[in-house]
């Protein structure tokens, strides 16, 4: 397989497992570059890629601009709090005002689920999903994939636990569909106020008890908690949150295994 089966990243679920394994091998090419004195590669020479961010971001909106960069594309960045949606401009407007300007790819974080996929089917360009309210976020996902398979060697097999706050956590729902792509086993632990109803159809296993989900576990995603998405308590306080939830070094230590 030398092309990707689809031409948007909107969502891990949309893609298939060999598309993940051409982005890593893909990524291998690429960390081998880094690593020369001359990291810039004319791979996306002429390509024009918009970054739009309607959610605040420092990492992810860094690390999409650092990587277009080092691929030669040119770069129009935009940020909602400086731009006409303050104004009432609705997404479709801005998105068209921006395409006037002939881009050829367009990098979005939105608040709102779906935003991506709305976008994808309006306008000409490939579209990135770089976070939808709680739906998905792709890119962070296949790192993390990524990440277990350098570390491990692969990730088929697996036991894989996420822990956290699953019920806001757009990379959960990322995270789970990218393992189960590629074959692990992946188990989900946090309060029963914080996981999903029905989320067993996923495929997943549910595990209350922090210890128990470690002590199966192979690799540990430890999520924080969405606090910018809850509206209402979800537990009693932070303090007892960290205390059933919260990974020490004793705790691992008494795992008896690297984890």
């Amino acid at each position: 397989m030398s092309e990707l089966s689809v031409n948007h990243l909107l969502g891990i679920k949309y893609i298939q497992p060999e598309d993940i394994e051409l982005i890593f091998k893909t990524a291998d090419h690429f960390k081998e570059v880094i690593n020369r004195p001359i990291k810039k590669v004319p791979s996306l020479r002429d390509i024009t890629i918009a970054n739009l961010f309607f959610e605040n971001s420092t990492r992810t909106k860094l690390s999409f601009e650092l990587a277009e960069k080092r691929l030669s594309a040119d770069i129009v960045n935009f940020s909602a709090a400086q731009s006409s949606v303050k104004k009432g401009e609705t997404l479709i407007d801005t998105v068209n005002n921006i395409l006037s300007m002939k881009v050829d790819m367009v990098v979005i974080r939105h608040p709102n689920p779906g935003a991506g996929v709305f976008l994808s089917k309006h306008i000409g360009a490939s579209i990135i999903n770089a976070g939808d309210g709680a739906h998905e976020h792709p890119t962070q996902a296949l790192l993390d994939s990524y990440s277990i398979r350098e570390r491990l060697g692969e990730v088929t097999g697996k036991n894989v636990v996420i822990v956290g706050d699953i019920l806001h956590s757009r990379v959960a729902l990322s995270n789970i569909f990218a393992l189960q792509k590629q074959g692990a086993n992946v188990k989900i632990c946090g309060p029963k106020t914080l996981i999903p109803k029905h989320i067993e159809k996923l495929g997943v296993t549910v595990e209350t008890n922090l210890r128990k989900a470690l002590e199966w576990a192979d690799v540990a995603n430890m999520l924080r908690i969405q606090n910018e998405r809850l509206d209402i308590s979800y537990f009693p306080s932070t303090r007892e949150y960290t205390q059933q939830y919260g990974v020490t070094k004793d705790l691992l230590n008494s795992l008896d295994k690297e984890i």
